[in-house]
């Protein structure tokens, strides 16, 4: 099940987590980032007890958004160890996601 995270629970959820986070970075009014909605809904289940897989709103939760650079969504950030690990730019399927977070 995805998660929403927010600047208020960022820390615990992602950084202090022991599971890798994947962390969606999209708004509401972004069209990529509402045709990305289903593949990040299918990887939370997919992924379930290996990688936590959650969503932040960008505009809801500046903070964490400045802190990690986001300059254009969608934005994917897997964070290991409580450290970005990798990061994807844009539009991207579910296999291209799941590719990538499993390299």
């Amino acid at each position: 099940m995805e998660i929403i995270f927010t600047d208020q629970n960022f820390e615990a959820e992602v950084l202090k987590n022991d599971l890798p986070v994947l962390v969606d970075f999209f708004a509401i009014w972004c069209g990529p980032c509402q045709m990305m909605a289903p593949a990040i809904e299918e990887l939370s289940k997919q992924l379930d007890g290996k990688i936590k897989v959650g969503k932040l709103n960008v505009d809801e939760n500046p903070i964490c958004a400045q802190k990690y650079g986001i300059m254009s969504i969608p934005t994917l950030i897997l964070f290991k160890d409580g450290q970005v690990n990798k990061t994807l730019f844009g539009f991207k399927n579910k296999d291209e996601i799941l590719k990538e977070i499993q390299s």
